[in-house]
């Protein structure tokens, strides 16, 4: 292991530097990395949509090439045991292994075309989820010309455009439509989950040839009819009545024990761009959806949802921030009752309860732009810093959700981009350096002080995808955390693979544990003192739910649902997946639908006992 110049001698594994030799180059990918700005990804048929070049003091981003090894930790912005004179603070942090997973997800590395079966672009690259999926992200879209201009009257802010795009002349916080009005404007689903839908593999008896020991298949959903360019199924979200889930233009509620229809589907004039991962304490969530069909419609109109009745409630408007700081695309974060919508330079929150505004996240300090958010028990901000300077960096900040207020701040060095949090609380950060084709895993205390680093080499391979223009931090799956543990997968390059548990205190591994079977297995969530982890489906066998003991010094799977061989096919082949484990119940859903018109797509998968 070669030491680099001009740097500490290498320590044993404490979590100080080193270096490794760097990965070969690849081709550049059709997706943008996870910088800020980013160039939108290339739709999936025709000629690429080329969005006009920011301006001056726009934070310019390259996109990133595969990791290799280096650190990222730069001074704080307070004394503190983080980056102090020494191993960080400058120099390069990590242990520099090819890639968590060999590379960081979608952006990197090219994607093959339709149906084909879904293989890693270069050696260590993540496989997306389903193991099958052609392309990651939306479909790009081209940014107009003309920027919408936002009048503030009254405190309500309205849209006003030239009057071809439906939908901005909506305020900001008001009453939402009646659900049941919603969904009859397009009528209901092509298979509302009762039984009576238009035949296929909906209809059918999946468990009229049940094995011993096999688990239920509780009822199967097929997607309604998309486009042909494709279209988005974001948010799964599970409660103790129905498991939900956005597809296209509609929000659709089954019964978790019988698949039977919850509630009136909540359908959208235009498609869903984008949702809240998290709900709500009390089972609410928020829907972003497109302002109309041309190339000047942008992702701002704002819907919540009761996920117990499917009754609208408030609904309001995305303002557009400065110049370059459009709501083309937006994500969306809850954290507490704070909404936060999350532009490509700046953020605004919300009361998720009432649709007021309560802030704005904006541009601070050396030309910082925030450009990502990640919500759930805590709120994360990360801003692009000076540009246009010599000391262009990125920070991290951890903000009050309810007043915006900083609690604390992080700089990383000059290169270093944060691209995913695998965990929020405790927050766990994956960072790459595509000039030292580097990569980066970090974990921090409560108050924001350096923890550790994953301070050994290992090819990580969770599944996760990238935003469309802007970051997506809370992208991934295939990872799961507890207060002092990451698990994270690895690569399964010929046979099983193995989940590997990292003390977050040292960024050593704990220990590993190798798949039951020749296929791939995912950590999923941490619940009971267990790590519940999916074993993924071959061709011609199902997957099954392990349980693997977290404690102690024994951490073989044990078996808590043996999926049945009758859905086998279906289970193996859904296109761009999300998994739940929730109240005994297994659910896969698709988050991508491609649009075929050859058959019916599906949806939703869901298992019991």
């Amino acid at each position: 292991m070669a030491q680099p110049p001009n740097q500490p001698p290498q320590q044993d594994g404490s979590g100080a530097p080193q270096d490794q030799p760097a990965q070969p180059q690849v081709p550049q990918p059709p997706h943008a990395g996870f910088g800020a700005p980013q160039m939108p990804p290339q739709p999936p048929q025709g000629p690429p949509a080329q969005p006009p070049q920011p301006g001056y003091g726009y934070p310019q981003q390259q996109p990133p090439q595969p990791p290799a090894p280096s650190g990222p930790y730069g001074p704080p912005q307070q004394p503190g045991p983080y980056a102090q004179p020494g191993p960080y603070g400058g120099a390069p942090g990590p242990y520099a292994q090819p890639g968590p997973y060999g590379q960081p997800s979608g952006p990197y590395g090219p994607q093959p075309g339709y149906g084909y079966p879904q293989q890693p672009p270069f050696p260590g690259a993540p496989t997306p989820p389903g193991g099958r999926n052609p392309f990651k992200g939306r479909p790009a879209l081209v940014i107009g010309a003309a920027v919408a201009a936002l009048l503030l009257i009254g405190g309500t802010v309205y849209a006003v455009t030239s009057g071809d795009d439906k939908g901005d002349d909506k305020p900001v916080a008001a009453p939402g439509d009646d659900a049941s009005a919603s969904a009859a404007t397009s009528g209901a689903p092509a298979n509302p989950g009762d039984g009576s839908g238009d035949g296929g593999e909906e209809n059918q008896d999946f468990n009229a040839d049940r094995k011993a020991g096999e688990a239920k298949v509780l009822w199967y959903k097929e997607a309604p009819d998309a486009p042909a360019s494709g279209a988005d199924a974001p948010g799964m979200w599970i409660t103790s009545k129905a498991a939900v889930k956005a597809a296209y233009k509609e929000v659709v509620a089954y019964g978790v024990g019988d698949g039977k229809p919850a509630w009136s589907t909540v359908a959208f004039p235009q498609k869903i761009c984008a949702v809240t991962p998290q709900k709500t304490a009390d089972d609410k969530i928020v829907v972003a959806y497109m302002s109309g069909t041309s190339d000047r419609a942008k992702c701002n109109q704002l819907q919540q949802i009761d996920l117990a009745t499917g009754a609208k409630g408030w609904k309001g408007v995305v303002a557009d921030g400065a110049l370059f700081d459009s709501a083309i695309s937006v994500e969306l974060s809850l954290a507490g009752n704070t909404l936060m919508v999350g532009r490509s330079q700046s953020g605004t929150a919300y009361d998720v309860r009432t649709g007021k505004k309560l802030y704005d996240k904006q541009k601070y300090g050396d030309a910082c732009f925030p450009t990502a958010f990640a919500g759930g028990t805590r709120l994360i901000s990360v801003a692009s810093c000076d540009a246009t300077k010599a000391g262009e960096h990125d920070e991290i900040q951890e903000l009050d959700p309810a007043t915006g207020k900083v609690r604390w701040t992080r700089k990383f060095d000059k290169g270093w981009s944060v691209s995913k949090t695998y965990s929020v609380d405790p927050l766990v950060v994956y960072s790459t350096n595509k000039d030292k084709n580097s990569w980066n895993i970090s974990t921090f205390k409560a108050d924001g002080t350096y923890r550790s680093q994953v301070g050994f080499d290992e090819d990580f391979a969770p599944s996760c995808d990238s935003g469309f223009l802007q970051r997506n931090l809370t992208g991934c799956s295939g990872t799961a955390a507890d207060a002092n543990t990451l698990y994270l997968p690895t690569e399964a390059k010929s046979g099983p693979n193995e989940i590997v548990a990292i003390d977050l205190s040292t960024g050593k591994e704990k220990w590993r544990v190798k798949s039951p079977t020749d296929e791939a297995m995912l950590p999923v969530k941490v619940e009971g003192g267990n790590l519940v982890a999916y074993v993924e489906p071959s061709y011609d066998a199902a997957g099954r739910v392990v349980g693997i003991p977290t404690a102690g010094t024994a951490h073989t799977p044990t078996t808590l649902m043996q999926l049945p061989e009758s859905t086998a096919e279906i289970e193996d082949s859904f296109y761009s997946r999300d998994l739940a484990w929730a109240d005994g119940r297994f659910y896969l859903s698709s988050t991508r639908l491609t649009g075929n018109d050859e058959s019916k797509e599906k949806l939703m998968l869901a298992y019991g006992k």
